[in-house]
């Protein structure tokens, strides 16, 4: 995961995932091997743990002897489609690139495995791991190490690449050791944690340091609040837990800046912990959904809508039959409240209904003419990212050439991809992996342009395609996760 940081402070430093990959993984490779009967754990249950009792400033040792058995290091594998001459099947390759090694052409290139490594934390005895989604997604192999030498080959139970949590489960595992979620919110800046984990491969690393800051925007999608420390992380690191010093996991460890050392990025065990009971429960996340566009507010923007300060959501548009649009909301109206918890920023809202029940009543306190009112909602399941999109009109299958289908941008699937400044155009929601296609569009890009013509609709897209040719050019200008960039599809 790269993205930008976007702080309150206007900060910008890339960050990345912390999954460690390729040659970082041959460095584990002395740690790896164990089969599944080396030692017996000791009888352990999903009790909350008990109070610790030491001082933090004597030393960590008990905590970390505490909770450190129920840290583990993940392994996977997965299979790499290897295109043209070479691919990484060496170290000369790795440092130098790959070469021509007398294969006979590139449709005789062998696919390679590509070894990759986390961390994770065992919150049940029966062997569910969190970790981070971008840690175990594609893998077609996982292999998961307890401290105590022992290894499980592990499944995906469900994971969740918005907010970057999955759920794992060790195969024929029982009592293991477990450690349990705390509350994220009651962490203040200046409160000291430890982070565990497999930076670099070197299993079962402890390091230690403060919150930094909390509820930091790094650009990661809509639900960016990280909690940012100085604990140092590294490479390897994804995944593992970030706990306070009465033993509790208050973070999940899953991006470092680039640009500076002793800025890390871990996810609020208030935002994971929802999510992986859902996983757990139902092998998906169910978010709560309102329906509607919003945008924040400045101090004119405030002062036009008469509320008193900048802190609410102004929400711009209500789609049809959605459950705000149920519920009473209007363009225009500000919401400043959601369930008693006020918004301190619109940022705030997706996190606040997302984690809000389906099917359930809530109250949403609004500012509507300079006047306050309390509407009472029935919230509705968020669709799947690209499941609902094109439900104002079929897919259009662009045919076997162009590699790729498209839908109507509607106002739903327009708002899931922040494309909210975005006039006209059409979503693509289908891509041949083995086309040219698949070199320039991903599912859900925003396709405006075809061949330097504005393209409003899906029959603007039919008629600006109709006349291709094969070895036909083909230059779309697109819309990606916030900016704009252009390809090119030839036939």
């Amino acid at each position: 995961m790269k993205a930008m940081i976007n702080s309150k402070n206007h900060l910008s430093h890339t960050v990345v995932a912390l999954l460690a990959v390729g040659l970082i993984a041959a460095v584990a490779c002395g740690a790896s091997g164990k089969g599944n009967n080396q030692k017996t754990s000791a009888k352990t249950n999903n009790a909350p743990l008990a109070p610790l009792s030491y001082d933090p400033k004597v030393s960590l040792a008990p905590l970390v002897e505490k909770v450190g058995p129920a840290v583990v290091n993940i392994k996977i594998s997965k299979k790499i489609k290897v295109r043209g001459f070479g691919g990484p099947s060496s170290l000369f390759d790795f440092f130098f690139g790959p070469r021509d090694r007398g294969y006979g052409g590139p449709n005789n290139v062998p696919d390679y495995a590509q070894k990759a490594m986390g961390s994770g934390f065992i919150i049940d005895t029966h062997g569910y791991v969190v970790t981070n989604h971008h840690v175990v997604d594609g893998a077609d192999e996982i292999e998961v190490t307890l401290s105590d030498e022992r290894s499980f080959a592990a499944e995906v139970i469900g994971s969740d690449e918005r907010t970057d949590v999955a759920l794992i489960k060790l195969k024929d595992a029982d009592k293991l050791p477990v450690v349990h979620f705390g509350k994220s919110s009651q962490l203040k800046v200046g409160d000291h944690v430890v982070a565990i984990g497999n930076p670099f491969g070197l299993d079962h690393t402890v390091t230690s340091g403060i919150v930094s800051a909390k509820e930091r925007v790094i650009g990661a999608g809509p639900y960016d609040d990280f909690i940012q420390t100085d604990a140092s992380i590294n490479p390897g690191n994804s995944g593992g837990p970030l706990f306070n010093l009465a033993g509790e996991v208050v973070g999940i460890n899953t991006a470092i800046s680039r640009d500076g050392q002793g800025i890390g990025f871990a996810i609020p065990s208030d935002l994971a912990k929802g999510l992986i009971d859902s996983i757990k429960n139902k092998g998906k996340v169910v978010r709560g959904w309102l329906g509607i566009v919003f945008q924040p507010l400045d101090d004119t923007l405030a002062k036009a809508f008469k509320v008193k300060d900048s802190k609410g959501a102004l929400v711009t548009q209500v789609n049809e039959g959605s459950p705000g649009a149920k519920g009473g909301l209007k363009e225009r109206d500000v919401i400043v409240a959601v369930n008693g918890n006020k918004l301190n920023g619109a940022r705030d809202l997706p996190a606040m209904v997302a984690t809000l029940q389906p099917e359930k009543t809530y109250t949403f306190d609004i500012i509507r003419d300079g006047n306050a009112k309390a509407l009472k909602i029935k919230i509705g399941s968020m669709p799947d990212d690209l499941s609902a999109m094109g439900q104002s009109g079929e897919s259009v299958d662009t045919n076997e050439e162009l590699g790729f289908q498209v839908a109507p941008l509607d106002s739903m699937s327009r708002s899931q991809l922040g494309a909210d400044s975005v006039e006209g155009g059409v979503v693509v929601t289908a891509v041949n992996p083995e086309s040219s296609a698949a070199k320039a569009l991903n599912r859900g890009d925003i396709i405006t342009e075809v061949n330097r013509k504005n393209i409003g609709s899906v029959d603007d897209f039919k008629s600006a395609v109709k006349s291709l040719k094969k070895s036909d050019d083909l230059l779309v200008r697109i819309f990606r996760k916030g900016g704009w960039i252009y390809g090119v599809i030839r036939l």
